[in-house]
């Protein structure tokens, strides 16, 4: 399956799976428990928390999309962040960049409180490779970030962490595996909140997690089945469903986010345009924060909420929604400051997506 091209990869998920019926489309498996052919003997499943068919065959498209030998579905993105890291030894020192998703955030600071991990953090590439030393056991980056869209060079990072004899952690949510593959670059685990570009429709939460290293992938697998945060069949199918289109979604999406971020250059009430050219999502600082609640009061085609990478588009004030766990002069100190929106570009006409952030734009004499 892994010699074949990714649009070919994504097309077939799941597909002829099911020898007994010749089902084209993967089954959903509700059973939570299966029948042992006799006593002794094993179909290789047993009870639905451990394995399960459907999201079995989930989890070999996505080692197969990210060039990983092996890959586990967990039942949120968060979930996979708490599963990776909870089989982390106790007091684990971590170098980790700055910009990050809030949610990541909270979750370590609570686990540096406690005392289980000692996080590091850095601002740039540059600040990242310079904190990693011998006492360095992993490496954390998102990238690009959330949501100052900063990239880092994994090659180099995977580099410098595996010389101190770290292990390099990415999130590739943003750019997913049509635009990122982590793992050949060097990185040891990606990481997905797969609720996101994976699954695309905003219907599924889920988180993904792949890595060749097959002593971690078994710690992995047995925390899991021991601690239980699973996807359901439903999820699965409906998130190897998403997987068809990814490579149609973002190429879309990339091409629209392109020309709005083009338009949002151009627009006197933008101060700043954060965006890589590639993937949909564009960050923007803005002239006026104080004029943010009616410009998202007044957003037509833009929907204001949280998540992103769905095929509707989404816009985010990161400094109350996404992010607002993050004490505000953390945020500020690193630029994540209160004039910041977030889009998330879907699928619409980008024309659309322009005349309504225009239109939101436009001061109360005249537009801008």
């Amino acid at each position: 399956m892994t010699d074949y091209k990714i649009d070919t990869l994504l097309a077939h998920a799941g597909i002829n799976s099911d020898d007994r019926t010749g089902a084209l489309v993967s089954p959903i498996h509700l059973s939570t428990t299966y029948q042992h052919p006799e006593f002794g003997q094993s179909t290789g499943f047993d009870y639905t928390r451990t394995k399960n068919p459907t999201r079995l065959n989930l989890e070999k498209t996505l080692a197969a999309i990210e060039k990983a030998d092996y890959a586990l579905v967990t039942s949120s993105g968060m979930a996979a962040l708490v599963l990776l890291f909870s089989s982390f030894p106790v007091g684990s020192q971590i170098v980790a960049a700055r910009d990050l998703y809030g949610g990541s955030f909270r979750w370590f600071n609570e686990q540096e409180a406690n005392g289980r991990f000692q996080f590091r953090y850095a601002h740039s590439e540059e600040n990242l490779l310079a904190q990693i030393t011998a006492a360095t056991d992993y490496v954390f980056i998102e990238t690009p970030t959330n949501p100052l869209m900063v990239e880092f060079d994994i090659e180099k990072v995977a580099t410098v962490a595996h010389a101190h004899g770290a292990k390099l952690i990415v999130d590739n949510t943003f750019y997913s595996p049509i635009y990122q593959n982590p793992l050949p670059l060097g990185a040891d685990v990606v990481l997905h909140s797969a609720t996101k570009y994976l699954s695309g429709h905003n219907d599924v939460l889920a988180g993904a997690l792949m890595t060749n290293d097959k002593d971690l992938y078994e710690k992995l697998f047995y925390d899991q089945n021991t601690t239980g945060p699973t996807l359901s069949p439903f999820d699965a199918y409906l998130l190897m469903r998403g997987l068809k289109t990814l490579a149609l979604r973002m190429e879309r999406s990339t091409k629209n986010a392109q020309q709005v971020a083009d338009f949002l250059r151009q627009s006197g009430a933008v101060r700043d345009v954060y965006y890589t050219g590639k993937g949909g999502m564009v960050s923007v600082k803005l002239l006026d924060e104080t004029r943010i609640p009616s410009i998202l009061n007044q957003l037509k085609v833009f929907t204001f909420a949280e998540s992103l990478g769905g095929v509707e588009s989404l816009i985010t004030y990161p400094a109350t929604q996404t992010h607002a766990d993050i004490p505000a002069e953390v945020r500020h100190s690193y630029g994540l400051t209160d004039d910041l929106l977030r889009l998330s570009i879907g699928i619409e006409d980008a024309d659309d997506l322009i005349a309504d952030l225009r239109q939101a734009l436009e001061e109360e004499h005249g537009k801008i």
